[in-house]
């Protein structure tokens, strides 16, 4: 079956959406911006001070690729990553692309104290926030083959997603 990639600002829920959804469907999950840790062996931050963004950006880029190619998978996508246009049709030719949709109100309480996001590492966190928000909004639309409201619960936001796209739960909760 088709992998289902999940997109969204930071903070909609990718990661906790996509470790339910994988347990309920029986697939494998894989949380990309993890995954390129463990490639790289240093955190998203760590590779953002010592090689900067555009080679993030690369590695990220062969990532999608690679995933793209397997199948079965539920893969919770960095916030950028299907804002690039290459990813996003990398990703669309073999893989479901679900944007998970939250908010900007929501999405600036949830990571009112998180301190580990590069890109918000800075005084006016909430405007850059905004900012960023805006700017990604269309362009999550746009990558996206069924968008999902994911100011709910996780376990809401999973049931959305499976009768969403038509798929039967292999694991009962």
């Amino acid at each position: 079956m088709k992998s289902i990639f999940l997109c969204g600002f930071m903070g909609c829920g990718k990661t906790t959406v996509g470790k339910l959804l994988a347990k309920r469907l029986g697939r494998e999950f894989i949380d990309m911006d993890k995954y390129i840790e463990e490639k790289e062996n240093m955190t998203v931050s760590e590779i953002f001070e010592k090689s900067g963004e555009e080679y993030f950006r690369e590695i990220e880029h062969q990532v999608c690729i690679e995933l793209s190619q397997k199948e079965d998978l539920i893969v919770a996508t960095g916030g950028g990553a299907l804002t690039y246009k290459r990813n996003a049709e990398q990703v669309k030719k073999n893989a479901s692309v679900l944007f998970i949709s939250v908010p900007v109100s929501i999405i600036s309480k949830r990571l009112e104290n998180d301190t580990t996001r590069p890109l918000l590492q800075r005084e006016d966190k909430e405007q850059a926030i905004r900012e960023l928000y805006n700017k990604r909004l269309p362009l999550y639309t746009a990558a996206a083959t069924v968008i999902v409201d994911g100011s709910q619960n996780p376990n809401s936001v999973v049931n959305l997603i499976v009768s969403s796209i038509g798929l039967k739960s292999q694991k009962n909760d």
